[in-house]
Order: C-alpha cells, then sequence, then structure tokens
C-alpha cells in the first residue's frame, strides 16, 4: 500500500506550498494534465493557471505538463501555459520518469510529480523515487480509461483510511 500514499495531499494546484516543495531541494515540477490542471473534457487552460505557471518558473522550478494524453491534446496546452511537455507518457511506467531527469539533468530527490490519481501519478511517482502531490481531480467527468482506475481508486482509499489514517479532504504537507 505504501506506493499508493503521496508524500503531499492538497486541495488542488492552487494550494500547494510550493516554497516548501523549494525548501525540499525540488525544481522540476511534473504535472498531470487531465483533472489536474484543466477538466479533462475541456480544450483550453484558465488563466489563472498560466499566472500560476509563470509565478512557479520566476521562483526557479522547471514546469513540465506530464500526461498519459496524446501530445495532440497536450501542445495546446503547453504552448498557452508557455511550459515543456510530455505526453504519452504511460503513467505509472518508470520509462518516462527517468527521461524527465535525463532530459532536465536533474536527479529523483530535486523532481515532483503532481496529479489527481492514485493508481498513475502518485504510484509512478513513488516507484520512481520522487516526491509526490495528489490533489483532488477538478471534476467527477473523467476520460474513458480512467473510470475503473477511480473504481479501484475508491478502494484503495478505503484500505489507506483504515491502514494509514489517510483520508479524502484531509489534507497535509
Amino acid at each position: 500500500m505504501k506506493n499508493y500514499l503521496p508524500n503531499m495531499y492538497q486541495e488542488s494546484i492552487f494550494t500547494i506550498p510550493y516554497d516548501t516543495l523549494k525548501e525540499k531541494g525540488i525544481t522540476l515540477l511534473l504535472f498531470d494534465l487531465d483533472n489536474t490542471i484543466t477538466p479533462a473534457h475541456m480544450k483550453t487552460a484558465e488563466e489563472t493557471v498560466k499566472q500560476l505557471f509563470h509565478t512557479l518558473k520566476e521562483k526557479g522550478f522547471t514546469v513540465v505538463i506530464f500526461s498519459n494524453s496524446p501530445n495532440k491534446r497536450v501542445k495546446p496546452f503547453s504552448t498557452f501555459l508557455e511550459v515543456s511537455m510530455n505526453g504519452l507518457s504511460f503513467k505509472p511506467m518508470q520509462r518516462s520518469f527517468k527521461k524527465m531527469l535525463k532530459k532536465y539533468n536533474t536527479d529523483k530527490k530535486s523532481t515532483a510529480i503532481i496529479g489527481d490519481q492514485l493508481m498513475t501519478d502518485i504510484v509512478g511517482g513513488n516507484k520512481a523515487g520522487i516526491y509526490t502531490v495528489l490533489v483532488n481531480p477538478l471534476t467527477v467527468k473523467d476520460m474513458i480509461l480512467t473510470w475503473y482506475n477511480r473504481y479501484k481508486e475508491k478502494k484503495i482509499f478505503e484500505t489507506l483510511y483504515k491502514e494509514q489514517g489517510f483520508e479524502r479532504g484531509k489534507y497535509y504537507e
């Protein structure tokens, strides 16, 4: 069960204490796209996300959209938000995580993944040995492939609560 437990749990990308991440030595932020940055059915991100990413870059973070969605979905967001991207990441598989560390010439201790799914973002990040941040999904509307993950995730949350006291809606750093 430890692979499902995030290092940090926050309500959204806007409530994450990024200064705390900076203090931990994290410089590379891998953001999931669908239901983390924007609802899965949306074609554009909000201006507030663009402002957040601009602020994060000013603070010295490298910001990357790290998504399982195809490049044709991710690219418009990358362009609008003025950040790098990695589509078809195949999270939780490790290949793309390793690719990001190499591409950005960094190590595991300096990298965090921020996402809304235990099954892909958190498990993948934990297996890669990087810092993991879970946020609530922006909507209950998901892509078809995510439905199964959400069903399984519900059972995992129940087990995490029984074994670790981890509870949805109870945020921590």
